[in-house]
């Protein structure tokens, strides 16, 4: 199935039918409402605050009913007006609607939000919807406003899909050079449906320390991948030559992280035999 950023923009992709989904779909209801848990879970607010947050793309307002039933206020951006009076119907009393490309950038006064997510979002701003549509102008026209209209110390949580790495790069280089600083936080890395990719940023602050990620038992908390601006002119090591030692060893650490039986390795491992090519 085609990805649905590229079926159509977000004001028209998600039309009166496709935003009445969100409201009967208990299985949609169900997802979004545990990845914005796992969202504020990693903002880690302080314990005892009521904080004020901003939801991006906040569509049918699942995300904002978690932030209510944390017991916080928030003020909530979507594109699409048809998400947006479904998110009206919701019995949600602490917040506000306000209609918005966030590629436009966020109409706020610096220092009004105690922390930021988005669930499913960031993703659609990648795409050139329109002529006039520059992806990298967008996501640095987002990032810039956000890291304004935060609190300094505070964070940022965007729960999305990419394409490919290319598409990760162009998201982070973006945030970096807004002003953040942090990382890429992968859940689960090795389940192909439960793997969810998150991009954790920081305002400042002291020592800011990128949370853990959610792992099966027999996988290796090793899917965090901070990005900063020591890290992003570091020279990007080239690959070993395929079957070569190093290549093996890679593939067959690869293969016990999987949880896969595997040969020892030994000063044998990788070497050439006479007569074998």
């Amino acid at each position: 199935m085609s990805r649905p950023e590229y079926q159509a923009p977000p004001e028209f992709y998600y039309n009166d039918e496709e935003a009445r989904k969100y409201t009967r779909n208990s299985r949609i209801m169900e997802v979004q409402y545990q990845l914005s848990e796992r969202a504020l879970e990693i903002l880690a607010l302080p314990e005892g605050i009521k904080a004020h947050i901003l939801d991006l793309g906040c569509g049918s307002g699942l995300s904002a009913a978690a932030i209510e039933e944390a017991g916080h206020s928030w003020v909530g951006v979507d594109i699409s007006p048809s998400m947006l009076d479904v998110a009206k119907e919701r019995d949600l009393e602490k917040g506000d609607l306000i209609l918005g490309d966030l590629g436009q950038g966020l109409p706020f006064r610096p220092g009004t939000f105690d922390g930021a997510i988005s669930i499913s979002a960031l993703q659609w701003l990648c795409n050139a919807d329109k002529k006039s549509h520059n992806p990298v102008a967008r996501l640095k026209q987002l990032f810039t406003s956000l890291y304004s209209c935060l609190a300094r110390g505070s964070k940022a949580v965007f729960q999305f899909y990419p394409e490919d790495d290319k598409q990760v790069e162009l998201i982070t280089t973006q945030a970096m050079r807004a002003g953040f600083t942090g990382g890429l936080l992968v859940d689960y890395p090795n389940s192909s449906k439960a793997k969810k990719v998150y991009l954790v940023l920081f305002t400042g602050g002291i020592d800011p320390v990128m949370p853990k990620p959610l792992v099966n038992e027999h996988e290796l908390p090793s899917a965090v991948s901070n990005i900063n601006r020591k890290m992003k002119n570091k020279p990007v090591r080239g690959k070993p030559a395929k079957k070569s030692r190093e290549w093996i060893l890679a593939k067959k650490e690869r293969r016990r992280r999987q949880g896969k039986e595997v040969r020892e390795d030994t000063k044998y491992t990788g070497r050439k035999r006479s007569g074998k090519f």
